[in-house]
């Protein structure tokens, strides 16, 4: 099961992250929220330019919360990269003092794959855009969620954590 997941703001700009050892996809969204896109691919490089890159995105940005991709296996156990992303969470969380929310990742690098495929990109700009394509689906899976669902009775109910009422 994933570790600690905090509630985001209901408003303001969020940032997706597709966590890798050596590559960080990362997507944005816009303030309202209505759309996410591809922002960059970071190249990690070391704990202290991390910290300043992460640091300064969040300022910069006006960043409110991060989506954070949550590597599970399809039976939805934990992956072997899921401590990894729990120890980067956790760090990001106490450099930046935002919350994380963790989102369910399975298949978003493959549908990036796939995605990138049909624009008939090259292998080395699919590559490139990989990462960063991945963040945005896993920030746009989450968007949808957490987006008010109309109920049975026609009313409209608010709930992030939960697409099923």
């Amino acid at each position: 099961m994933p570790p600690r997941n905090d509630t985001l703001p209901e408003q303001g700009r969020l940032a997706g992250i597709d966590f890798g050892t050596v590559r960080i996809g990362i997507a944005m969204t816009d303030p309202d929220r209505m759309l996410a896109s591809p922002w960059e691919t970071y190249n990690r490089r070391s704990p202290a330019l991390d910290a300043q890159y992460f640091a300064r995105l969040a300022k910069e940005e006006r960043i409110v919360g991060w989506v954070l991709g949550w590597p599970i296996h399809l039976d939805g156990n934990d992956s072997g990269k899921s401590r990894e992303v729990e120890a980067f969470a956790n760090w990001l969380r106490e450099l930046t003092n935002l919350p994380i929310a963790l989102q369910d990742e399975r298949f978003s690098s493959a549908f990036a794959r796939e995605v990138l495929g049909e624009a008939g990109l090259s292998r080395r700009k699919t590559k490139a855009r990989i990462d960063r394509v991945a963040a945005q689906i896993l920030l746009a899976a989450y968007l949808e969620s957490a987006r008010p669902q109309p109920r049975a009775d026609g009313q409209v109910k608010y709930d992030p954590g939960s697409i099923d009422d």
